[in-house]
This record gives structure tokens, C-alpha cells and sequence, in this order.
């Protein structure tokens, strides 16, 4: 998403030289003297940062993700407050959310439950940025906002089978069933639970218009307002891309969280945020991508 980011950041009239873009090879965030170095001199940090993936590696290295995504953003947000940046913009999970979240997920409902248990170590670990920032607001008047994207997928997504999300999971499936002539692609879960996607550009568009627009405390959702079940996600990949063989569910896996979706009302309230792209339009665009890069990769 970070570069998508920028791209919105460029296009509305921010200087390149302006943009201070710190690579967790020269900057791990993990350590309180990288998280200085990344804050001193700023005036606005957009932390996007974090050690992310799948139900795979949510199941593999829960302590790990728990960790560093604890580390990176509790001590960034200090390190920002300390050197006296003027707004922070925090970027939370869907997974903070309870399991059984009432569709649409309203922000009042964020304290009501425990999250999903293959992924709540990610998601309590990005849900204490939101309990830092109104704690930080209230003794420091430091601005601090919060927001919730849904599940995000587009161009330059991870498509590594390891630690991807269902999206870049499923395209990179069905292409090399089809490279390799299978007849099947095994699935993970039932399909019966559902999931939102929010195009990757168009949650660049929603942070910008926050960091722009909202310095108010509630936290935020972001997000495209409709739901999806897998099942059906997967026959429409399957038929964009053209691979006709069959679906095995694996029914050993779990499914996660049972339904997702946000109520969106609030970002477009409060800073005018509505996402545009056309779901399968937004699919065509990451599918296009992957098969361009792996063909790239072949010819070099």
C-alpha cells in the first residue's frame, strides 16, 4: 500500500524531497533508535508498517506478528510524540474486530468481543495503537488518528503462498493449475464465510483524505461497504482467469472470521472518503499484474 500512498501524496502537490520513505532493511522498526530516526524532522508520519499475512502465517507465527507489529508502532508513536511531529496517522486491522462482529462492523462494536483467534495476535497488537493514540491525545494533546482498513488486494500485492492473503492466494492457484494443466485447485475452508476487499489505490486515497481531513479520536473504518463470500470470490477468479477445473475444499482449514463487513458511513462523514473501483474491474487490474510479473520474471 506504501506506494500507493506515495503516489496520492506526489499527485496532491507534495514534494518527492519531502518524502522521508524508511526501508525496514536499513530502518527496523523493531528498535526505539530506528524509530527516532524515522520521526525526527517529520512533520507527519503515516505508519504503514507491519509484519502481515494470511490465516497461514497468522496460525505459524502468531508471536512473531504479535511482537513486531507491538514494537514497531507503540514505540514509533512515542518516538513521532517526542520529536514533536504534528500528526500521526495510525493504520490498524479489520482483525481487531470481535469474531462475532454484528454486519455491518460499526467502529462502537470494536471493544465488543474478542477477535478471531487465528489472527487476534496480529489484531490486539495493532489495536493497542489505538488505545496509545487516545491515551496520547488526552495527556499530550498530541493528534494522533486511528484507521481500520478492510481487507486490501491489488497490483504489488504478496503473492508469496507462505504468508499471502485469500486474493493473491487464490490468482496465483488457478495460474499455475493452469501452467501445469491440473485439473483442481485445493482450497482452504469451507467458502461459506465472507469477506470485503478494499482496492489497494482506494485506500491510499482514504489515508490521504484522513491525514488531510480528520483529527478527531474515534477511530475510523475504511472500507468499500460489500461482502463476498469465498466461495463465490473464487468462482469469479477462476472465471476471469479462465481456468475451468474443479474446486477442492479443504475442509481440515479453517475459514477465520465467519462474515466481514463495514459499515463505511463514517469516512465518508467525516472526510469524504467513498471507494470507486469496481470490484471486478479491481480484480482484472491485480490479475493483469501478477501474470505481467511472472512473465517479466521469465524472460530475465
Amino acid at each position: 500500500m506504501g506506494s500507493f500512498v506515495i503516489k496520492k501524496l506526489l499527485k496532491k502537490g507534495v514534494p518527492e524531497k519531502n518524502i522521508f520513505i524508511p526501508r525496514s532493511e536499513s530502518l527496523d522498526l523493531r528498535k526505539w533508535e530506528n524509530c527516532m530516526k524515522a520521526a525526527s524532522g517529520r512533520n507527519i508520519v503515516i505508519h504503514l508498517a507491519g509484519n502481515v499475512g494470511g490465516i497461514g502465517l497468522n496460525r505459524e507465527k502468531p508471536g512473531e506478528l504479535l511482537y513486531d507489529n507491538i514494537m514497531m508502532g507503540v514505540q514509533l508513536l512515542e518516538a513521532a510524540r517526542l520529536s514533536g511531529v504534528e500528526k500521526f496517522v495510525a493504520i490498524g486491522t479489520v482483525c481487531a474486530y470481535p469474531k462475532f462482529t454484528p454486519v455491518p462492523f460499526k467502529e462502537s462494536d470494536l471493544w465488543n468481543g474478542y477477535p478471531e483467534e487465528t489472527n487476534a495476535p496480529y489484531g490486539l497488537a495493532k489495536k493497542v495503537l489505538l488505545v496509545q493514540a487516545q491515551s496520547y491525545r488526552q495527556q499530550y494533546g498530541f493528534n494522533a488518528i486511528y484507521l481500520l482498513p478492510v481487507n486490501l488486494y491489488g497490483p504489488g500485492d504478496n503473492f508469496d503462498p507462505k504468508s499471502s492473503h485469500v486474493i493473491p492466494a487464490l490468482i496465483r492457484k488457478a495460474a499455475e493449475a493452469k501452467k501445469l494443466n491440473k485439473k483442481h485447485i485445493d482450497v482452504w475452508g469451507s467458502g461459506s464465510a465472507s469477506r470485503e476487499f478494499l482496492y489497494v489505490e482506494d485506500a491510499a486515497e482514504g489515508i490521504v483524505l484522513a491525514t488531510e481531513r480528520y483529527d478527531k479520536p474515534e477511530p475510523v473504518n475504511l472500507g468499500a461497504g460489500r461482502e463476498i463470500k469465498i466461495k463465490d470470490l473464487v468462482e469469479i477468479i477462476c472465471g476471469l482467469m479462465k481456468f475451468e477445473g474443479k474446486v477442492s475444499w479443504d475442509k481440515s482449514k479453517p475459514d477465520g472470521q465467519p462474515r466481514r463487513c463495514m459499515d463505511v458511513s463514517r469516512a465518508a462523514k467525516e472526510f469524504g472518503f467513498k471507494a470507486r473501483t469496481d470490484f471486478n474491474r479491481g480484480l482484472i487490474k491485480t490479475i493483469d499484474w501478477y501474470v505481467s510479473k511472472e512473465r517479466n520474471r521469465k524472460t530475465a
